[in-house]
């Protein structure tokens, strides 16, 4: 595995990493369009991908990012109809989807409407028509890719819907699983390590002093992903960034980038 090092950039306030967020987003969207003529991105959910979102749906990134060329996928998704006021596809929709002009078309949602089953392979069998179908190869002749994951981290040290214990999940040669949460909705459909560790960024958004604790446990702690699902996304060729805002990273022992 040639996994490169994480990179860790400590930003003073959670509204500095929403801008800092947004400005990568951006540059990776511009770079993948100019390579392959799109960018597909794995969403989040949560309050601290919203700010992100708010970025993104206001100027300047309405207007320079070419959304006619980004294809939106999600990392996971609750078992909620889509207009259920915890759906993550929800949230994206109203805080980005709606206000930038993405067609219709590459918005692919996880059908958390669904059976957890039912959903999980109904979106695997999507991600893969997406990824490998007759009709994903671009211009150019490249490969598609997910080119940007964001994701959180939880108290519990879970990402994604990667839930501490759920070993099958974290080792399922699947791209997309259901998964148990031990919250409300308990019933998710998440993405695995196998696909997420594929992509070719990964962009971690941690925002608060109740993050710094597992934050801690999970960069500088010992290596037990079974336990700290985070610590299960190590991408086989990517990059992965860990943007952080000053309280949560008021445990961290090892210097980051400021």
């Amino acid at each position: 595995m040639n996994a490169s090092l994480p990179e860790l950039v400590v930003l003073p306030t959670a509204d500095a990493l929403a801008d800092e967020g947004a400005r990568r987003f951006a540059a990776l969207a511009a770079t993948a369009i100019a390579a392959r003529g799109q960018f597909i991105v794995a969403l989040s959910g949560g309050s601290t991908p919203k700010a992100l979102y708010a970025r993104l749906a206001a100027p300047p990134y309405s207007r320079a990012i070419n959304w006619s060329r980004v294809i939106v996928i999600w990392g996971d998704e609750r078992c909620v109809p889509p207009d259920d006021s915890a759906s993550n596809f929800r949230m994206a929709r109203e805080a980005l989807l709606d206000r930038v002009p993405v067609p219709a078309t590459h918005v692919r949602r996880i059908r958390g409407e669904y059976t957890p089953t039912g959903a999980a392979t109904n979106y695997n069998a999507a991600l893969h028509d997406l990824l490998e179908g007759d009709g994903a190869m671009p211009a150019g002749g490249h490969k598609p890719s997910i080119d940007l994951v964001l994701l959180g981290l939880g108290e519990d040290g879970h990402t994604a819907s990667l839930f501490p214990g759920e070993v099958t999940v974290h080792n399922a040669k699947e791209w997309v699983s259901a998964a148990t949460a031990p919250t409300i909705p308990t019933n998710r459909v998440t993405l695995t390590p196998t696909i997420i560790n594929s992509a070719a960024n990964v962009l971690f958004l941690i925002s608060g002093n109740a993050k710094a604790a597992m934050l801690s446990r999970v960069i500088e702690g010992p290596h037990t992903p079974h336990e700290l699902p985070a610590q299960l996304i190590v991408p086989t060729n990517g990059r992965v960034c860990w943007l952080i805002d000053a309280p949560a990273a008021t445990e961290l022992r090892n210097g980051a980038t400021a």
